[in-house]
């Protein structure tokens, strides 16, 4: 039975999985109602700043082999990313609030 299961590359695995938690995500959030937006963005939010988190430690690596280089440059762009994503989340759900306000007459 342990035949079977080096029979499957790593990389592949890896990589169908990342494939499925692709579609599982895009069919997730299109089908979100309007309403569970601002909720959804911000648990988004929460996600991503668990995401810094671990970019700061990637990129906080002591450059000690080649693959911490690596892994340096892969968590910075993450970080980046993860940034943009927080702010943007921000932006988007106080654009919501901002519609269910009343407006001054």
């Amino acid at each position: 039975m342990e035949h079977v299961a080096q029979a499957v590359d790593p990389f592949v695995f890896r990589l169908s999985i990342f494939v499925l938690a692709v579609f599982v995500g895009y069919f997730v959030v299109w089908s979100v109602t309007p309403a569970l937006h601002t909720p959804l963005m911000s648990v988004t939010n929460a996600i991503s700043s668990v995401i810094v988190v671990g970019a700061l430690l990637a990129v906080g690596v002591v450059t000690i082999s080649s693959g911490s280089a690596l892994a340096r440059g892969f968590g910075f762009i993450a970080l980046i990313f993860a940034c943009v994503n927080i702010f943007g989340g921000f932006l988007v759900t106080q654009r919501m609030l901002a519609m269910y306000k009343k407006k001054a007459k």
